[in-house]
């Protein structure tokens, strides 16, 4: 019920926002031709099997259901249109009209975005959802149409974990020297850095490779993220530390946007509040089956930090929250369920 009054308040700012209606479909399209339909090509990086690669697929198929065919999603995985990182660029172009990437990835627009990366910032996924949905994230999201691009929502992946190949993570100093792969983030750069790890930004899909090639020792993300690519094969540790949220942000063309029709507005706007829904959902069931899968299989050392060394994390990491309010203030810190006064 809390999602879905989440879910209820957005969609009506999202309404108020662009002046539409109330429902319109079912649309009668079949009389048109394949070159007066609307296209939509929405690229992303992850597996298909991912919370958001079902998630797009199920989009996909919900909006030529209730258009008659009329509107096309077209879905390209897998980085196989457009790497990580050249998605933006296309999106702003106009090459691509839709991509979902990771919250981290639109801070090089909008740096006030970071405040996602910040470590031990939520503990439930219930209170990101409460925070994005709320006044702050509405403001992050719309702080995106200045640069030709529009949120539309966020889809959960989960929070992140910890592998890599030298030795259990369980103390802030076991990082130390190890060479991390991480997303574009001076958050997430300064965190690793602080605990004396060489953070290196790549892009997703290369991280395979680069573990196999011994360039790098360790990585962060989901358990989905990390069984779909089979990272868990050529890593030796797996912390489940929950040390900070993964999620992406729903993004359109903003000019294509206003280009569409007022009824497709509607039914693309409804159809991707359920789907959300839907996907909240999925990620945490996908999240828990992994776990279970890994944990089975015996194939790579698992360690989940105790209460008290998560303390000892959260007490070393502090100076990145002081980090973030010398750059930004603490605006849209102080609304984190999370925040202590002494950051």
């Amino acid at each position: 019920m809390l999602k879905y009054i989440y879910f209820v308040i957005s969609l009506s700012m999202l309404f108020w926002t662009f002046g539409c209606q109330a429902k319109s479909y079912p649309l009668d399209h079949e009389q048109l031709s394949q070159e007066e339909r609307i296209v939509i090509r929405f690229s992303h990086v992850v597996g298909e099997e991912t919370p958001k690669g079902l998630a797009a697929r199920k989009f996909a198929e919900l909006m030529h259901e209730r258009t008659d065919g009329f509107v096309e999603v077209q879905v390209f995985p897998n980085g196989y249109l457009y790497k990580d990182g050249e998605e933006i660029d296309a999106l702003l172009k106009g090459d691509l009209q839709m991509i979902a990437p990771a919250t981290s990835k639109v801070t090089e627009f909008v740096p006030e975005w970071m405040v996602m990366d910040l470590p031990f910032a939520f503990e439930t996924l219930d209170q990101v959802h409460e925070y994005l949905y709320g006044p702050v994230g509405q403001e992050l999201m719309n702080k995106l149409t200045d640069d030709g691009m529009l949120a539309l929502g966020v889809w959960d992946n989960g929070f992140k974990q910890i592998t890599n190949n030298r030795n259990p993570v369980i103390d802030p100093e076991d990082v130390s020297g190890l060479r991390f792969r991480i997303m574009p983030s001076d958050v997430i750069d300064r965190q690793f850095r602080l605990l004396g790890a060489i953070p290196e930004v790549y892009a997703f899909n290369e991280v395979f490779q680069l573990l196999e090639n011994n360039e790098i020792d360790a990585q962060e993300n989901t358990l989905s993220n990390i069984s779909s690519k089979n990272i868990h094969t050529l890593q030796q540790y797996l912390t489940i530390s929950n040390h900070g949220y993964l999620g992406y942000v729903i993004l359109v063309n903003y000019d294509f946007w206003q280009q569409l029709p007022e009824d497709i507005r509607v039914i693309f706007q409804e159809t991707l509040a359920e789907v959300t829904e839907w996907e909240m959902d999925l990620a945490q069931e996908l999240n828990q089956k992994k776990r279970e899968e890994l944990t089975e299989c015996q194939c790579i050392e698992i360690h989940e930090w105790t209460e008290k060394e998560r303390e000892q994390w959260e007490e070393a990491l502090k100076p990145v929250y002081s980090y973030y309010i010398d750059r930004f203030g603490a605006k849209y810190i102080e609304h984190l369920p999370v925040f202590k006064n002494d950051f």
